[in-house]
């Protein structure tokens, strides 16, 4: 998968410097969710349409509003992210359903241990989400200012 691509809207400035607010168009940046078979990341919110991302501007860069940008997540950032968005709510469930079968309760109670963890993994992680140290690490910057090609016509 590409960088995304997407066009500045407004620009922030505070305390920590830049960011800028960035429509991004979900389908046009990843073909899985173009066809309908993405990761299921998209689930919860307004699929396929443009979709308003706050980023950070690195200093140095100079944008204004309007400017078509590539924004960028690093990947061990990107890694981090699905291991608490995805890694804590499976690694609840494989735990409660594996002490369940440990303490020989049954299948039924295996099954219920597994939502139970999976519930308890997904709230742990939206509490770390919640954190603004935390989520401060997941926020993509602009990685560069992309010249717009104009077709011949």
């Amino acid at each position: 998968m590409d960088n995304p691509k997407g066009r500045i809207q407004s620009l922030l400035r505070d305390d920590d410097g830049m960011r800028a607010v960035v429509d991004i168009d979900v389908a046009a940046v990843c073909p899985r969710c173009a066809a309908g078979k993405g990761c299921g990341a998209g689930l919860l919110s307004d699929a396929g349409g443009p979709r308003q991302v706050e980023v950070l501007v690195p200093p140095g860069l100079h944008v204004k509003e309007g400017d078509l940008v590539e924004v960028t997540l690093a990947p061990n950032r990107l890694l981090g992210a699905a291991l608490i968005v995805y890694g804590l709510p499976l690694a609840g469930a494989i735990a409660a359903a594996a002490l369940s079968y440990a303490l020989r309760l049954g299948d039924v109670a295996a099954a219920v241990a597994a939502v139970a963890g999976l519930m308890t993994g997904l709230q742990i992680g939206r509490r770390r989400l919640s954190r603004d140290s935390c989520l401060s690490r997941f926020v993509p910057t602009i990685d560069k200012r992309v010249h717009e090609t104009r077709a011949a016509g």
